[in-house]
């Protein structure tokens, strides 16, 4: 059994390759995508995305500007759309308050990462996983992303009691691995690939590169 948390990355990366995450044109769209995502598939985001782009809506200002009903149509695709109305059109009134409406990744010499991380935290619909997406993928800082992937993979593994909260994960990772906005990139897409292609709800162990390291495996 695998002791450290690099071995498990090694692995994948050696078996999956670089995944090439955060999809996205621009650091706004990576903005986007990282709200819109929340509980529903990425392919269901790429297509409100899609839409967004067709009406020439993808900006804070178009955004702030079309009445809820508008957004709500055109985010439909991604589920919970009145929600994330409201949580969307928060989060562009955050960027224009802080004077980064058309390029957030400056949001990044604004602050440290905690401070920037706390003010994210404060804005409606924003949690510890979407504010996390938000610093790795659009401003490039190094703060490491937890999903419900990452519990089950590294609880399997023996990493994690499988108990431990958001925070404690993260601190836990970031601890364990360099500071490197690359390396906390290309980690985090590889455990969604793995996740979804092997580590399932019912696990598919056979033909898993961390099958070897696994104490849980199956076969």
């Amino acid at each position: 059994m695998t002791t450290d948390f690099l071995t498990p990355f090694e692995r994948l990366l050696e078996r999956f390759g670089p995944q090439h995450w955060w999809p996205g044109e621009t650091p706004f769209e990576v903005v986007v995508g990282a709200m819109l995502t929340q509980n529903t598939a990425w392919g269901n985001v790429e297509k409100a995305i899609d839409r967004l782009k067709a009406a020439d809506t993808l900006n804070c200002r178009a955004i702030l500007t079309l009445a809820d009903a508008e957004l709500a149509d055109l985010i439909r695709p991604a589920g919970y759309f009145n929600v994330k109305t409201k949580r969307l059109k928060a989060l562009c009134q955050f960027l224009v308050e802080r004077g980064v409406a058309e390029t957030p990744e400056a949001l990044a010499g604004q602050d440290t990462l905690p401070g920037l991380r706390h003010d994210l935290l404060a804005v409606h619909g924003i949690g510890e996983e979407t504010a996390d997406s938000i610093l790795l993928y659009a401003l490039n800082l190094p703060g490491f992303v937890v999903d419900a992937y990452t519990h089950r993979i590294f609880g399997r593994l023996g990493l994690l009691a499988g108990t431990e909260s958001y925070a404690a994960i993260k601190a836990l990772f970031e601890a364990k691995l360099p500071a490197d906005v690359s390396l906390y990139n290309e980690y985090h897409a590889l455990i969604v690939r793995l996740a979804k292609d092997y580590c399932r709800p019912r696990p598919r162990c056979a033909g898993c590169p961390l099958h070897p390291i696994c104490p849980t495996a199956s076969i």
